[in-house]
């Protein structure tokens, strides 16, 4: 039996040299006369560790991998000297890849199989319960599936949390000769990857998702929308939809049953905005990608104005799971109405920075600390941004809240996506409110003007706050400003990007006033509310 050899063709990994190592591991096999067997798995999330090499051998099959990493092409020779095709001791050396900290604290519901199998296989993943949650999907009645998915309490993982097996309902009930089942691939929020890892590592699991999605709801057709900076999850995802068709889990009679599901996939418009529902519909049309005002809703006139179901990623991959093993279970993990997992993103100045599985209701402190190991710079940490660009700075006095929708939303945050970027205390967090009213100008679709015109007139406010005397009286006059300007930008705006771009810009006013030059935060404020 030859030794299997695991190397991830993950985008960080590949970034990091993947490939250079996997053909040096190659050379180096057929230099020696070892017959190895090399997978290009998906990665494990551990990124400061990438790449990481692993090593079944038919000895370790009931025990596990062990990992070697961070592993550099001038690193191969040596490790196949120290024979750890076999477990041999080297610096490297991580020891069993279950056994790594990082990993045993962890709730993988969603991620189970990323870093283990073959993204390409359908042979792999039927061997690690793929299409488990689908073969129970077709013993069931629509109505029953989506009583499964309410049952479970999902919430969409895009951001908004709304209740995945509401919009399903609704769809389900809609009178129409065609429905769509729409997935948003556009994952644009800093400090986001997730959706990127699913694509790349675990690929069925979402195909396997959105089928289950269009058998409850009655659609035929679906749509996964990638974002364009993303092009080996494209690359991935068209070759695992080809293999599903061909394999008879899509296209006509679905695993020989009476249902019809047709996947395709679309490239992103290279717009931030287009993460937005209606104006990713907009550019899966064909048209230019700008927010459409509602009513009507996209489950009753969505794409080509028929009922369509739109889930992130996440979501949909979660689904799987939830039919497998029944909603009981995925609503027993979590806190509250946060049922389930929430594949969490550590980024920005943390030393251990990764994807982290966890059920809702770890706290951010232990996410920053007990995972992450402290700020990479070694300071003290400042600011946390939770929930990407429009996500609010979450000071330390909020860092034991459990992580749950509610508790965040109480004080004036949002999970998000799951994304979180940190900085250390030398962070100017007036620079970075600027940035985000920046943000919001570049990125807007430009059909509302509080959006259009306030990111512009707010990165003006905030230059003249910043540079006015600390005794002037200009100074309090611009902060109030702003706040005005932030709360009819909130109120006023078509959408998410107009209406969250104050979070951020209100954080780092109210918990950190000494970056913009102020004494102190206004007093009346109240952290929930612009």
């Amino acid at each position: 039996m030859s030794i299997r050899i695991y190397v991830p063709a993950d985008s960080a990994a590949i970034a990091l040299g993947a490939d250079e190592v996997a053909e040096a591991i190659l050379a180096q096999a057929q230099q020696r006369g070892i017959e190895i067997d090399l997978i290009r798995n998906g990665s494990r999330g551990m990124f400061w560790l990438e790449p990481l090499v692993e090593v079944e051998t038919a000895a370790d099959t009931t025990t596990g991998r062990i990992a070697y990493g961070p592993v550099q092409v001038e690193d191969v020779s040596a490790l196949f000297d120290a024979d750890f095709l076999h477990g041999g001791a080297h610096a490297l050396s991580l020891g069993l890849t279950e056994a790594i900290p990082y990993l045993q604290k962890q709730e993988r519901v969603c991620f189970a199989r990323m870093g283990v199998i073959d993204p390409l296989s359908l042979s792999d993943y039927e061997a690690h319960q793929g299409f488990a949650g689908l073969r129970r999907c077709l013993s069931m009645s629509p109505t029953e599936i989506v009583q499964e998915v309410l049952d479970s309490g999902l919430r969409g993982r895009g951001g908004a949390a709304f209740p995945t097996g509401i919009k399903w309902k609704t769809v389900a009930a809609a009178q129409a000769p065609q429905k769509y089942i729409v997935c948003n691939a556009d994952e644009g929020d800093s400090g986001t990857y997730s959706d990127r890892m699913t694509m790349e590592g675990d690929p069925y699991m979402l195909i396997e998702g959105m089928t289950i999605a269009a058998i409850a709801t009655g659609a035929t057709q679906g749509y996964i929308y990638i974002r364009s900076e993303y092009p080996r999850a494209i690359e991935v995802m068209q070759a695992a939809i080809a293999n599903a068709t061909k394999a008879g889990y899509l296209g006509d009679s679905i695993a020989g049953s009476s249902y019809s599901f047709h996947l395709q996939v679309r490239k992103a418009a290279g717009s931030y905005v287009c993460g937005e529902e209606t104006a990713m519909l907009e550019s899966i049309e064909g048209k230019r990608g700008v927010v459409r005002a509602k009513p009507p809703i996209p489950v009753m006139q969505g794409l080509f104005g028929a009922p369509t179901v739109i889930n992130n990623v996440i979501s949909f991959a979660s689904v799987p799971r939830i039919l497998e093993r029944g909603a009981a279970y995925y609503k027993n993990l979590g806190l509250g109405r946060s049922t389930g997992t929430l594949p969490i993103q550590l980024t920005g100045n943390i030393r251990y920075g990764g994807l982290i599985e966890k059920a809702f209701g770890v706290t951010l402190r232990e996410l920053l600390f007990d995972f992450g190991g402290g700020s990479a710079s070694g300071r003290p940490i400042k600011a946390v941004q939770v929930g990407g660009p429009l996500g609010t700075y979450v000071p330390e006095q909020y860092w034991d809240l459990p992580f749950d929708y509610e508790a965040y939303t109480a004080v004036g945050a949002t999970l998000g996506h799951g994304g979180i970027v940190v900085h250390d205390d030398t962070a100017d967090l007036s620079k970075l409110a600027r940035y985000a009213m920046e943000f919001c100008a570049i990125e807007s679709c430009g059909k509302c003007t509080p959006c259009r015109i306030g990111s512009t007139r707010g990165v003006e406010v905030i230059e003249r706050l910043v540079q006015a005397d600390t005794d002037s009286a200009l100074k309090p006059a611009q902060e109030k400003l702003l706040r005005d300007l932030c709360h009819t930008m909130q109120y006023g705006s078509l959408c998410a990007l107009g209406g969250m771009t104050p979070n951020p810009v209100i954080s780092a006013l109210n918990y950190y006033p000494q970056d913009f030059g102020l004494a102190a935060a206004n007093p009346a404020s109240d952290p929930s509310k612009v």
